[in-house]
């Protein structure tokens, strides 16, 4: 393909395409520019393998550190696995792009995205969503595109199209709304708990902008010459899915219509009629041509079997407004909460239950040399003081499984639940802990990402954070018919896999703090978004309410283990004097209180033990050691060593003077074992701060009163 560029003048903003560029063997490539953020966007297809019956899409989204001027660390010195954002980023990718392709497809499609330059300005991830779908374009592969994504920031009371870094940080709102021509297709948004309504106005105003960037591309591809790619599913026989429908659809509505059944007794159920059908298909001679096409392929059975249970479970809840477990379309299922269920080593524990839902939270306070530090990550953030990490294990549905690293989704629901609970968090000003919860699902029928909120928000409050108000959240789905749509309340594991929508909203009782949807057909009316939204809150409110019975306020106390902070301020001319050679003066402090201590250039200085008064005394021997004295101050100390000119005192932890034998008495003294022994203790008066730093200390000229203070304060101390 010839180079090709095109310019689009977006919001105040060009973006700019070159086409043919780079990549000329990849299927399809585009450079994608905004500002000094360039990403290079590929999309390749290669043949369907044997029994692939999925559609096998890897979508990969890599960072490289070049792009940002700097050179990775580590002894390798090359970039390694990785970062969250990355993972997450490809995630962003691939989810509004996999709806789009038709369902029929098998081959092997790989959509990969680099970052070649990143400014500080202009992030990287909506240019490589919207990236992706004109690579997918340009290499011909069937699409319902094209789709396009933006970021919608809110500055003031503006909302603003594709906000720079500092625009995004300071404002009240991070949403990411991706759509094609048929509509919305994804959304991903933070939000410092706002209206509905506004939330609702912003995916609206994101979708006008998305448009704008669907047309560029229609535009591309007709200057290109270059169609969209719309080949008709391939025929196949169906003498073997009417074989198994005819069998089935009686049976399977029994089934659901059988509301008091369990998740598993139901599976059982439809297990059974499967298995009776499977034995009809042996029962048939060789040569039969359904037995010879089940022998032939052998998910056929499954895939039809699940194709059925589909049609029917929808038509249910289309038709008679009634769900698989006899729930009204708007109702919760049963919840229940616990704190405080593990012993207090663990600083913070929650339980929640929805229905066949469980997930436990725990929250762990830490020092803030706990932090974690994003300086291999391009994002502008340089550490994380609240971490969220979600576990999945296999026996949370009933399966066996080797266990693995967190994957991408593991790593999505843990940052989704992190950015719900992020606006409530106190300042780190007024709560310098690093906080860490995880998410264990011990039972997943739905929505496990919501019950993390849930939970998280009980361990949070039982280990004394003071958020600002209590989180809850719930998972929205949709049956789209031709006939109509339904919306449901939070839907479980069934209707998850055999609806067109999974829409999380996560909130307070005063707005929104973070939202995702995420769609399997190829987009979503203004409309029902606005319906899943308003629905949504009414559940919110309900989970709410029963969370609110288990704690209904944050401890006023922490778990006798967890660190005790206290916090000063010194000047940043001293932190050297604090750290010492070598940090062997805070490495000393440490030794001697067991206290931890982490120093911030600006010279915040937190201390950290469990027990307090460890912590106050490493305070008392740092505030002393950074204490500026003043000439005529009186302190009570202990004599540390005896030369013949003088005694040494230390009057303060880590400050030490001198007492010249000419200050020792207001008489002539001979010798200086005369007047003092070591470890004596004598009260002194600041006679001198010479030049060099020393401190002269004289017993001379101290008022009775100034001596009495002086020993109380050191008793206090």
């Amino acid at each position: 393909m010839e180079e090709f560029e095109k310019s689009i003048s977006f919001d105040g903003r060009d973006i700019r395409l070159k086409v043919g560029l780079l990549a000329p063997q990849a299927g399809g490539s585009v450079m994608i520019q905004s500002g000094d953020t360039a990403v290079l966007v590929t999309a390749t297809r290669s043949q369907a393998r044997q029994g692939i019956d999925f559609l096998p899409l890897t979508v990969d989204y890599e960072e490289r550190l070049y792009s940002a001027g700097r050179i990775p660390g580590g002894i390798l010195r090359r970039e390694g696995r990785p970062p969250e954002k990355a993972t997450l980023t490809s995630r962003l990718i691939d989810r509004p792009l996999r709806p789009l392709f038709p369902s029929w497809l098998r081959d092997d499609l790989q959509v990969i995205a680099v970052t070649l330059s990143v400014d500080e300005q202009v992030p990287p991830d909506v240019l490589a969503v919207t990236g992706a779908s004109i690579a997918t374009l340009l290499a011909k592969i069937p699409f319902n595109g094209p789709m396009a994504a933006v970021r919608v920031g809110l500055v003031g009371d503006d909302f603003v199209i594709n906000p720079t870094y500092a625009e995004a940080s300071a404002g009240d709102l991070d949403l990411i709304v991706a759509g094609s021509p048929d509509g919305v297709i994804m959304v991903e948004a933070g939000a410092n708990q706002l209206p509905e309504q506004d939330i609702i106005e912003a995916i609206e105003f994101g979708y006008e902008a998305v448009q704008d960037l669907i047309q560029a591309q229609l535009d591309l591809l007709a200057e290109l010459g270059i169609e969209i790619i719309s080949e008709e599913r391939p025929e196949v026989d169906t003498t073997l899915e009417t074989f198994i429908r005819d069998r089935a659809t009686d049976s399977i509505k029994k089934i659901l219509s059988q509301f008091d059944f369990t998740k598993t007794e139901r599976d059982q159920a439809l297990d059974v009629v499967k298995a009776e059908i499977s034995s009809s298909i042996e029962e048939l001679p060789e040569e039969d041509s359904i037995r010879v096409a089940a022998t032939e392929d052998s998910k056929a059975l499954d895939n039809t079997f699940k194709a059925i249970t589909k049609k029917l479970m929808r038509r249910q809840i289309v038709e008679d407004n009634v769900r698989v477990d006899g729930r009204k379309l708007d109702q919760v299922r049963p919840v229940s909460c616990q704190v405080d269920i593990l012993p207090k080593r663990v600083h913070g524990s929650g339980l929640f239950n929805r229905g066949l839902t469980q997930v436990l939270s725990i929250c762990t306070l830490g020092t803030p040399g706990d932090a974690q530090n994003l300086n291999d990550d391009l994002q502008p953030d340089q550490q994380k003081h609240y971490l969220h990490h979600y576990n999945f294990p296999p026996f949370s549905v009933g399966e066996t499984k080797p266990l693995r690293p967190p994957g991408r989704r593991e790593i999505g629901h843990g940052a989704l639940a992190e950015r719900a609970l992020l606006p409530v968090l106190p300042p780190k000003n007024e709560f310098p802990y690093v906080l860490r919860v995880v998410s264990e699902v011990l039972s997943s029928n739905g929505s496990t990402s919501m019950g993390s909120v849930c939970a998280s928000t009980l361990a949070l409050m039982d280990a004394g954070v003071p958020i600002s108000k209590p989180v809850s959240g719930a998972a929205m789905g949709l049956i789209k018919e031709e006939d109509g749509f339904r919306v449901l309340t939070d839907i479980q594991g069934i209707e998850d896999f055999l609806g067109d929508m999974d829409f999380k909203v996560a909130g307070t009782d005063t707005g929104i703090t973070a939202l995702q949807m995420d769609m399997k057909i190829s987009g979503l009316s203004l409309e029902i978004i606005a319906q899943a939204i308003h629905q949504a809150k009414s559940a919110r409110l309900h989970i709410l309410e029963k969370m609110l019975v288990c704690i209904d306020k944050p401890r006023e106390e922490m778990s006798p283990f967890a660190p005790r902070l206290l916090t000063i301020k010194i000047d940043s001319d001293m932190i050297g004097l604090v750290i010492g050679p070598g940090g062997k003066t805070i490495k000393g402090i440490t030794e001697e209180t067991g206290a931890t201590i982490d120093i911030q250039d600006d010279g915040t200085v937190t201390i950290a033990a469990v027990d307090e008064n460890k912590a106050k005394k490493a305070r008392l021997i740092i505030q002393s050691m950074t204490r500026k004295l003043n000439e005529g101050d009186v302190y009570a100390g202990r004599v540390t060593r005896i030369i013949p000119i003088g005694a040494f005192v230390e009057f303060l932890p880590g400050k030490e003077g001198m007492i010249h034998i000419s200050q020792l008495a207001d008489y002539r003294v001979g010798k200086v074992e005369d007047e003092v022994a070591v470890g004596d203790e004598v009260i002194v008066k600041v006679r001198e701060l010479d030049s060099k730093g020393r401190i002269n200390l004289t017993r001379l000229g101290i008022h009775p009163e100034q001596a009495a203070a002086a020993r109380e304060a050191a008793a206090n101390a």
